[in-house]
């Protein structure tokens, strides 16, 4: 899946997102949830980086913040030679082609009054890349391509499944042939037999179209499968960024252990030691001081309840953590 080229597709460099918060007749402003606030991280082509955490840590706002369906608060992100955050509306228009998202529910995330082959080819018509008779052409070749009948074109959302559907907003994602996917938690509201379809198919349509995942999800048995490289965020910040076989071999963050420790285990019979973690996600909007792990951190020190926030490091090859104790 990764590939040898040590330039970035991707940069982003001080991603920050915070939502205003306002209350009374006036509309005052009464504080900020910092839904992401100041992540840094590379994509390289053709790589799939996967993104895991709780739900509420910022996860799916950094994907459309990425992708500018929610405009960021403060920081860059270099594509392609490009500060997308930079790009004005007409250009961002023509830019969009090479980055497209897969969104999680299959069932809102496609117009019910429109036929598939609408769904999939008002894009190639919006784009130029076709029009007409030849539209519905790409359309049908691209319903196969992600396992579907090309005798679907004429059919609406509701006359399929919730996989169907979601192979259908897959085949609309990459007709465009983007560089760069935004797959947010694309199989988590599927069955567990289509997700393992799901994925391999996201796979080969990697292989083929020389695909940049950026892979949401919320479970890490399928995260591990399909990524290259894994980043664990916590309260909008990411904890641990590292390549996959290193983070569940040799997990360092106490919030990435406890995750990992939460697989279920295949074989019932081997004793596995389970993390349980105290406490519930602290609030957004006053986040703890140091670290906002310590609170729920059963190795949390006096350093980490006052010092400043651990700040991302790289303590070995391609394995950075952001923690006091490491």
């Amino acid at each position: 899946m990764s590939t040898d080229n040590n330039t970035p597709m991707l940069q982003v460099r001080g991603l920050k997102k915070y939502f205003p918060i306002y209350k009374g007749l006036f509309r005052s402003l009464k504080g900020t949830v910092k839904a992401v606030d100041d992540l840094s991280f590379d994509l390289h082509a053709k790589e799939t980086l996967g993104i895991v955490g709780e739900s509420g840590c910022g996860k799916t706002t950094v994907g459309r913040s990425l992708l500018r369906l929610i405009e960021p608060t403060d920081g860059e992100a270099h594509f392609m030679g490009k500060d997308i955050f930079k790009l004005g509306a007409s250009e961002l228009r023509s830019f969009r082609k090479n980055m497209q998202i897969i969104f999680q529910d299959p069932y809102s995330s496609l117009n019910p009054r429109m036929t598939i082959g609408s769904i999939i080819g008002d894009a190639l018509e919006l784009h130029g890349i076709a029009q007409g008779d030849d539209k519905f052409e790409m359309s049908k070749e691209l319903l196969v391509k992600v396992g579907l009948q090309a005798s679907y074109i004429n059919r609406y959302p509701h006359e399929f499944s919730g996989g169907q559907r979601q192979r259908i907003g897959i085949a609309r994602a990459v007709a465009l042939h983007p560089k760069f996917v935004v797959c947010d938690e694309a199989v988590s509201a599927l069955d567990v037999s289509v997700q393992a379809q799901v994925i391999n198919l996201l796979q080969d349509l990697q292989d083929e179209y020389d695909l940049s995942y950026m892979f949401i999800a919320h479970d890490l048995s399928v995260v591990k499968h399909i990524s290259d490289r894994i980043a664990v965020m916590y309260l909008g910040r990411i904890v641990e960024l590292s390549e996959c076989d290193e983070l569940y071999s040799k997990p360092l963050h106490p919030y990435t252990q406890a995750l990992l420790s939460a697989i279920p285990e295949p074989k019932p019979r081997r004793k596995k030691d389970r993390i349980i973690l105290r406490g519930e996600v602290p609030n957004p909007i006053n986040p703890p001081k140091g670290c906002h792990f310590h609170p729920r951190c059963p190795l949390a020190t006096e350093q980490c309840k006052t010092g400043a926030p651990p700040v991302l490091r790289e303590v070995g090859p391609g394995h950075s953590v952001a923690c006091h104790l490491v």
